[in-house]
């Protein structure tokens, strides 16, 4: 038994706090499994309890955990979970706060949100679901979709590249780049605990199989194709030039792990001046201020 299957082993009745009454509604074989159980897994193990956390999602199927989760969780509008759980770790810096969305939502109506999201390193976690179509609309191609794939909504083919999400991510000075599969449950698992340690905005991409809609790329597509960093010699996460340079390779050996992090760049809040000397949250500051006098003056 592996050193986290004998924590997790000790610490049942954590795991289980988060266990929601809700059936899930997923397809058979779906990675949204594996991902739900190392997010869980990944709480539990650094003692991060249902109540003293937020879970954010977008619109997906990834989504269709809100309820099947026992834990402080919000929607957001399609491709804006970003934003949503920027202002929701603003507003509570104390609170860890991870935001879930797919490559649909991130990579088309959402990219916006995620350019500046990296940009002012807003102190949350995102696992991006990447399984290559919108999955909840049955299939149709996504932005992250191979060139060549045959998709519902898809007359033909794609014909276009894909976009390379850690590549994106990559070129815009970021804090924290994982990439995980979702076949891997105690490895993703990992990657998720060192980004709920990391101050600053996380970026864990998780390749993940769709059974129903994205035939192309199964687990048995993947297993062989995946390489982890630590089997990479020499690889240091800290140079981002080699962490771009792994990063671009989608076919024949699809880099996993920690590919890149900066510890040192300052997260959103603590670059603010006039919070320096505060140790209370925004919503903690929350006030009455009566307006009846203002309002007169509009009589």
């Amino acid at each position: 038994m592996s050193s986290q299957l004998q924590e997790l082993e000790s610490k049942v009745k954590e795991y289980l706090a988060f266990e929601s009454p809700n059936i899930h509604t997923w397809c058979s074989g779906c990675g949204n499994f594996g991902i739900l159980n190392a997010l869980v897994r990944a709480l539990v193990l650094e003692n991060i309890a249902p109540h003293e956390c937020l879970i954010c999602f977008d619109v997906g199927c990834n989504s269709n955990a809100s309820d099947k989760i026992n834990a402080n969780t919000i929607h957001g509008l399609h491709g804006r979970v970003l934003s949503l759980a920027a202002g929701c770790t603003i507003g509570n810096h104390k609170l860890p706060v991870i935001a879930i969305g797919g490559d649909g939502a991130t990579f088309s109506e959402g990219i916006n949100h995620l350019v500046h999201a990296v940009r002012n390193n807003y102190n949350f976690v995102f696992i991006c679901h990447n399984n290559s179509n919108y999955g909840l609309t049955t299939g149709q191609a996504s932005a992250t979709t191979r060139k060549g794939q045959v998709m519902n909504g898809t007359p033909g083919e794609v014909v276009v590249e894909p976009l390379n999400a850690a590549e994106i991510v990559l070129s815009l000075d970021p804090s924290f780049v994982a990439r995980g599969f979702s076949g891997d449950v105690e490895y993703l698992t990992e990657l998720i605990r060192q980004g709920l340690k990391h101050k600053g905005f996380a970026f864990i991409e998780v390749f993940q199989v769709c059974p129903t809609y994205n035939k192309a790329t199964p687990q048995s597509w993947y297993w062989p194709r995946i390489k982890k960093v630590e089997e990479i010699p020499g690889y240091d996460n800290t140079d981002i030039w080699q962490a771009r340079k792994i990063a671009a390779d989608l076919e024949e050996q699809i880099a996993v792990g920690l590919l890149y992090h900066n510890p040192n760049k300052l997260d959103f809040l603590s670059l603010q001046a006039n919070r320096q000397q505060r140790s209370t949250t925004l919503v903690e500051e929350v006030q009455h201020f009566p307006i009846s006098e203002l309002l007169e003056e509009f009589k």
